[in-house]
């Protein structure tokens, strides 16, 4: 039996959507990871392999003119930075 072909996102509203979904998802599952991070300044690094795994994820799943919108790289940030402001830092 085949597979049904998935056709890509080509909405930049749809692309969002599911740009915050995975950084949520990292958010969710590496949560001392990137408390960790953040407050040693060294979140980017720390969490490489998973932001990559993601933006591949993303990039597999989005039509590619959207890729170069940096949707998913804003996504990243305003969930694993931005909604960790309380966190204590030297960054801010």
């Amino acid at each position: 039996m085949a597979k049904p072909i998935r056709q890509l996102i080509d909405k930049p509203e749809r692309a969002r959507q599911l740009a915050r979904a995975i950084a949520s998802d990292l958010s969710l599952y590496h949560e001392a990871k990137i408390v960790e991070g953040i407050e040693r300044d060294n979140l980017f690094e720390v969490m490489a392999a998973e932001i990559t795994e993601g933006r591949d994820l993303f990039q597999k799943r989005v039509a590619e003119p959207l890729h170069k919108l940096n949707i998913y790289d804003r996504a990243v940030v305003d969930v694993l930075v931005k909604s960790k402001g309380h966190v204590k830092s030297k960054i801010w």
